[in-house]
């Protein structure tokens, strides 16, 4: 996890022969700078995949993909929306939610959420039996989100907010309104009855995603959302939108 919150996301994948980034949502030198504390370095990407058309997780895509001749896999609608943001990008190949495809030895399937954007997007990516699933910016978890999330080594989960941290702050109503729909963000109990519903035994790690620095805390997100995890053996941590994660290897 590069970076995970309201002011940019990015994570990055890769199976040793073919590296990618799910978003793109800080400047380019700051992504370069990030992987590069992990010790990788951004020429090595094969591609960027872009979930949908927020700033926070497009901001860099473009200038990427200027830089190092990356081509960016996003949907149509998304690709319109974005336009601003990316700019001139020449290798742009289009998906679309509900069909796979490939990038060299990552296979990637990327499905519907639901949240205020135009076609925004869940993925999954898989290779040789082993699943990554990756679910944030959903307003609400549907019966396609969970059944995409089953049998997944490794979840990425939105735990935006906590309900009354969110009703008692600082956000104007209408704001607080958008947070808490159909089209806004998970809360930590949400993320929990998510991760109740597609947890299995093969589940090693948990990694919860884009809290929010105003209606949430890493203590709280952990407390509620672990709760699913029933002597599970699987590890849980929170993605910081300052820092980035650990380099995880999944077996």
């Amino acid at each position: 996890m590069l970076a995970s919150g309201s002011k940019g996301n990015s994570i990055f994948i890769s199976d040793g022969s073919t590296s990618v980034l799910i978003d793109a949502g800080l400047s380019g030198i700051e992504i370069e700078r990030r992987m590069a504390s992990k010790g990788l370095c951004a020429k090595d990407l094969d591609a960027i995949l872009v979930s949908h058309e927020h700033s926070d997780h497009v901001r860099g895509a473009g200038i990427l993909s200027r830089r190092f001749h990356l081509p960016v896999y996003i949907s149509p609608q998304t690709n319109i929306a974005a336009a601003s943001h990316l700019g001139t990008v020449e290798d742009i190949r289009h998906f679309e939610c509900g069909s796979g495809f490939k990038i060299k030895t990552l296979n990637i399937h990327p499905f519907s959420i639901s949240h205020d954007a135009e076609d925004p997007a869940g993925f999954t990516v898989s290779q040789n039996g082993t699943k990554i699933g990756i679910a944030t910016d959903l307003g609400i978890a549907t019966a396609m989100v969970k059944t995409h999330l089953k049998d997944c080594s490794l979840l990425i989960l939105e735990a935006n907010h906590d309900p009354e941290m969110l009703m008692n702050g600082p956000y104007p109503w209408h704001l607080k309104q958008r947070v808490r729909s159909r089209l806004g963000h998970l809360s930590n109990e949400e993320s929990k009855d998510l991760l109740n519903e597609v947890r299995h035994e093969g589940l090693s790690h948990v990694i919860l995603a884009h809290l929010s620095e105003t209606n949430n805390t890493p203590q709280k997100a952990l407390d509620t959302v672990s709760q699913a995890m029933n002597q599970s053996h699987a590890r849980i941590t929170v993605a910081a939108q300052d820092v980035c994660g650990d380099l995880l290897k999944i077996q």
